[in-house]
């Protein structure tokens, strides 16, 4: 059904630039889709009816050969309810702002050691007026470990340490070994 309602003036159905929108969103999402991990991929409300063509679209490299195979794939989630491609959408908003607060908080982590190994005691003061409950001792000897480590060109073994308690602290959750990983990376570029 085509035209306008003779009544209100209204269109009946959504007008073409509206379906190209919409179907580049779409298109859009199934980019998203393909460049995901199948870890990630199932972590989704994605259908069993789609996972066969994001499948494909990553085994494919060719460029057209992806770019059509994406196309496809597009095709084939217009055809899905709305619903389902919200959910989708909201799946992603979620991991994505996860991540965005988990890369923020290692940050707040590493300013706060570096902050400690360069201003000491000052440094260490402002910590534990945001963080009454740290233990101050133990946070004085893991910065001086710290820095007599750098002077003496040892292995960093208490400047991780010294993260792994500051996480702990400002954090509240027990680090896992990616962190650690990501904390021991971030020393190496330190150290080059």
């Amino acid at each position: 059904m085509r035209g306008r309602d003779e009544e209100t003036g209204e269109f009946f159905s959504p007008s073409r630039s509206q379906n190209r929108r919409e179907a580049l969103e779409v298109l859009a999402l199934g980019e998203k889709l393909v460049a995901l991990t199948e870890a990630q991929l199932a972590k989704l409300p994605v259908p069993d009816s789609l996972l066969p063509h994001i499948r494909e679209a990553k085994r494919i490299t060719a460029h057209i050969a992806h770019k059509r195979q994406l196309a496809f794939l597009a095709k084939q989630m217009r055809r899905e309810d709305d619903e389902v491609l919200e959910a989708i959408r909201d799946a992603l908003d979620e991991d994505g702002e996860a991540a965005r607060r988990e890369v923020a908080a290692m940050h707040r982590v590493e300013a706060w050691r570096e902050r400690l190994l360069a201003d000491g005691d000052a440094a260490l003061a402002q910590l534990l007026d945001e963080y009454p409950t740290a233990d101050r001792q133990h946070l004085r000897a893991l910065v001086r470990s710290a820095l007599d480590e750098r002077r003496k060109n040892k292995p960093p073994r208490a400047f991780r340490e010294l993260y792994r308690a500051l996480r702990e602290l400002i954090v509240g959750g027990t680090t896992g070994d990616d962190d650690v990983e990501d904390a021991d990376e971030s020393i190496e570029d330190d150290e080059r």
